[in-house]
């Protein structure tokens, strides 16, 4: 069955850096688009990073400039490096891919920016 678990998280300090990994089975990794979702305490699941099929890669203007998204389809593992990283990106994140009509989740991964 699908699966897709992060890991990476921690507490780090502002002006610091993450790596988050996203390591996916069950489903033909390299012909699906991934995503990197994070949601809040009290606000809205957003959409942080996409990257395709061929490499290419969107962002949320909040993080445009800081973080990058990246994929090893050989270990069928997608990758958040998050750099400069501020109060506002303390949140869990998500790793996501959408599979014959059906949205898969991973457990998500606690990122949070303190002094």
């Amino acid at each position: 069955q699908v699966q897709l678990v992060e890991s990476g998280g921690g507490l780090v300090q502002p002006g610091g850096s993450l790596r988050l990994s996203c390591a996916a089975s069950g489903f033909t990794f390299s012909s699906y688009t991934m995503n990197w979702y994070r949601q809040a305490p009290g606000k809205q699941r957003e959409l942080v990073a996409t990257i395709t099929t061929s490499g290419s890669t969107n962002y949320a203007d909040s993080v445009k400039g800081r973080f990058t998204i990246s994929r090893d389809n050989a270990k069928n593992t997608v990758y958040l490096q998050m750099n400069s990283l501020k109060f506002e990106d303390t949140a869990v994140y998500y790793c996501h891919s959408r599979r014959r009509g059906t949205d898969y989740w991973g457990q998500g991964t606690q990122v949070t920016v303190s002094s």
